[in-house]
């Protein structure tokens, strides 16, 4: 039976660092380090997103703005928006929501930022520094895992982790970030395509789903004390529910929490790590 690694509890000790730091920096006559969030459109899960972000920017002394702009802004318009906010020394951060209307190129507003302040880790600047194993920012979901993991003091050296999916901000940044020296995990990287990915996924110390589909990892894909982490946020129907719905992981929880020797919960898992890496890169952007 698994222990829970708690999201909510990792990750608010992260924010205490963090706002521990922030205090500090204020206190030496410095300014509060500033995050400049660019929200277009009115999706509801972004717009969530986005509040959430603030709220707990302000909670640890982070500067936070949000600019809202219709959905029919153009291309252009976001591009100028960035540059200006790159021109802006008083900024730190920037971070333009994702996804983007259809008319314009997620890539070329992500090429646009200054990797100085890409809190993202988007840019292929800051992609590549991790490839090769440099010091700069670190993708929020994928480096909140390591933080999981290592917080909970759970061995990585050697250890074998098998991903499965292959995204850019989840699967490839977590391949890399397993494999760094210090973390010196073996990598497997699957995905839809894979052939005999149970068997596989078996043969994981360290499992992480990341696919994108609601309860894909089955009991039977768990290694007998595995350490299994769910990435996937999933709206499945429950008219028991009020709202209709609930929230379900990639993993069966059920099932793998019976195998498993550490599991995260959906929700309160990886999804509080995000945000919380997202703050320790607004402040290392300030700091830098």
């Amino acid at each position: 039976m698994a222990q829970l690694i708690d999201g909510k509890v990792l990750s608010a000790q992260i924010r205490a660092e963090v706002k521990e730091a922030v205090s500090k920096r204020i206190d030496s006559g410095k300014r509060p380090p500033y995050l400049a969030v660019v929200l277009i459109g009115e999706d509801p899960a972004s717009a969530s997103y986005v509040h959430g972000k603030a709220k707990a920017s302000a909670e640890v002394g982070i500067r936070s703005d949000t600019m809202t702009y219709d959905a029919d802004i153009s291309e252009q318009e976001v591009l100028k928006i960035v540059e200006r906010l790159n021109r802006d020394d008083s900024v730190d951060g920037i971070l333009v929501q994702l996804p983007l209307p259809s008319h314009i190129d997620d890539r070329k507003i992500i090429n646009a930022i200054s990797p100085a302040k890409d809190v993202d880790c988007f840019h292929p600047e800051s992609v590549g520094n991790l490839v090769i194993g440099l010091d700069g920012f670190q993708p929020a979901t994928p480096a909140g895992i390591i933080e999981m993991i290592t917080r909970s003091g759970i061995e990585t050296s050697g250890q074998h982790c098998v991903i499965i999916g292959r995204s850019n901000i989840v699967g490839k940044p977590l391949a890399n970030l397993m494999l760094k020296k210090g973390i010196d995990a073996t990598v497997t990287v699957c995905h839809s395509r894979t052939k005999n990915l149970p068997e596989i996924a078996r043969q994981a110390d360290i499992l992480v789903a990341a696919i994108g589909w609601p309860n894909f990892v089955t009991g039977d894909m768990v290694k007998e004390g595995a350490i299994v982490i769910d990435v996937g946020i999933n709206r499945v129907d429950d008219a028991s529910r009020e709202r209709g719905y609930r929230l379900v992981g990639d993993v069966d929880f059920g099932a793998a929490f019976e195998k498993a020797s550490y599991i995260t919960p959906v929700p309160g898992g990886v999804g509080p790590m995000t945000i919380a890496v997202l703050l320790q890169n607004t402040l290392m952007a300030a700091t830098s």
